[in-house]
């Protein structure tokens, strides 16, 4: 199990990548240095034997009647090699080809040497570093001197001396070779230990945020709906901090939500069979009764019976359909569609469909606007349910001889709508609770009958799409105020009117 951890751990992963990356890096850095000091080497070698080839050429006579001095020269070459075992020397004609040379222990493999890098030393004056080739081994190229030959003012060939002959730079590369293994193993070495002490001391920094992090997390997966991680950074850590911080809050509020949808549920459930159940059980109970007894009833019997159990079916009905229109706008799925309209011609049509019902229960249903008042722009439809449900609150909840009023003022850009009755009133501990769909209220306890309705909570859901707060003032037994507030029409709402067509 802690193996598993071991290779698991982004601490180590990262630690010994980076750590492998340091090592490559000194292997690269050890051998351009190894590689640049033999340069260096090579280079100095050259610059500091650069005058042996000329010294040769002005000091022997190197051709005689236009053939090569090969006995002169061969003491020469043996004595020169005597002094600096590391050259070789050779004569070449103004061809390049090789006439007589000194450079024991191995034959030549070439009987020419290509003269543009001669040339170009002795245009130098061996000044730029060249390196040309060695007779014995064209493959590798090394330093040189080189001067010309004149006999009687005419080129006769060149002097061609390599400085460092191959058995001296076998000797050299191992003793090289020894000191650059020395070098490397002693710098990485350090490096290694440099790399491993910085990174872990890097990383743990680095590693103590996240593992502060991560417990943050596990602590939230395992219960802790409170856990927040600590911003201190305004890094990449720091946004992660902030995004997550963001996520759990929104996963808290939806579990919010989730609980009190599901509590709304199971209230709108028991709700909707309580409601439910008294009309059917009123219906089952007379058509049982008319079954029963079908013979002995008289006609008067019959028809109050029948109509018992249209009015029962009728509430069922309303009841349906408004559950079907609540659940239609708390899904978004009714949008409204707004136009310009008249809101004092539409309080006044609702004031007439109203009318007969409230004299029938002896209310005193009035009205109160100016018909100059401008054009609002909202929903026509939605608008006169609204004020269609506010009005048959009013009459559920005020009683004979009293008075229901439509109020409309205009205040700036807006027209208020005020629905007043003087009924019983609203205790100010349930104000917060009526547009709650089933609110059961005391005001409901008289009514109970009638069901306790959704008129209310449509009423919200309807001004809600349309982006307008509804207020409710109400003491016990001093009546109850409903007001909200229609925007005037301008001209451009024409404009918004087609965005949302677009949209849609």
């Amino acid at each position: 199990m802690k193996k598993n951890r071991f290779y698991n751990s982004l601490y180590w992963k990262v630690g010994l990548t980076f750590l492998l990356i340091l090592i490559l890096l000194s292997a690269v850095y050890i051998y351009i240095s190894a590689f640049t000091a033999e340069m260096y080497f090579q280079e100095a070698n050259q610059h500091l034997n650069a005058d042996i080839a000329p010294h040769i050429a002005a000091e022997n006579q190197c051709f005689i009647d236009g053939k090569a001095n090969e006995n002169r020269l061969k003491d020469v070459f043996h004595d020169v090699m005597v002094i600096n075992p590391s050259i070789e020397v050779y004569l070449l004609d103004d061809k390049g080809k090789i006439l007589t040379y000194f450079a024991p222990h191995k034959t030549l493999e070439l009987e020419y040497i290509p003269l543009e890098h001669v040339k170009e030393f002795i245009e130098t004056n061996g000044e730029e570093f060249v390196l040309g080739v060695d007779p014995k081994n064209p493959e590798a190229e090394k330093v040189f001197s080189a001067a010309p030959v004149y006999e009687d003012g005419k080129l006769m060939g060149y002097i061609y001396v390599i400085l460092a002959s191959e058995e001296y730079e076998s000797n050299l590369q191992f003793l090289f070779g020894s000191y650059i293994l020395r070098l490397g193993l002693r710098s990485m070495s350090i490096t290694f230990a440099a790399a491993v002490i910085i990174t872990l001391i890097a990383l743990g920094f680095i590693m103590g945020n996240i593992k502060r992090i991560l417990a943050v997390v596990r602590d939230f997966k395992n219960g802790n709906l409170k856990a927040r991680i600590k911003k201190k950074r305004k890094d990449e850590l720091g946004e992660f901090a902030d995004s997550f911080n963001e996520m759990a809050d929104t996963i808290v509020q939806n579990m919010e939500d989730l609980k009190t949808m599901d509590n709304l549920r199971r209230e709108l459930v028991a709700n909707v069979s309580h409601d439910l159940r008294t009309p059917l059980a009123t219906i089952q109970g007379y058509l049982e009764t008319i079954l029963i007894k079908a013979e002995t009833l008289s006609e008067e019997e019959k028809n109050k019976y029948l109509n018992t159990i249209f009015k029962s079916t009728e509430r069922l009905r309303k009841l349906v359909d408004e559950l079907f229109e609540l659940s239609k706008l708390e899904a978004r799925e009714r949008k409204p569609k707004k136009e310009a309209f008249s809101i004092a011609e539409l309080v006044q049509d609702v004031h007439q469909k109203y009318l007969i019902l409230a004299e029938a229960k002896n209310i005193n249903l009035k009205t109160k606007f100016s018909y100059s008042m401008p054009l609002v722009y909202a929903d026509i439809g939605m608008m006169e349910r609204v004020i269609q449900n506010l009005l048959e609150n009013g009459l559920k909840f005020t009683a004979e001889g009293g008075v229901i009023e439509i109020i409309l003022e205009q205040k700036d850009d807006h027209i208020i709508v005020n629905v007043k009755d003087s009924g019983e009133g609203i205790k100010e501990s349930e104000l917060p609770y009526i547009f709650d769909r089933y609110n059961k209220s005391s005001r409901s306890v008289k009514n109970d009958n009638e069901g306790l309705g959704l008129g209310l909570a449509i009423v919200k859901k309807i001004l809600e799409v349309h982006n307008i707060e509804i207020s409710v003032k109400s003491k016990k037994g001093e009546g109850t105020n409903f007001s909200f507030s229609i925007p005037v029409y301008k001209s451009s709402e024409i404009f918004e009117v087609a965005r949302e067509k677009s949209i849609s």
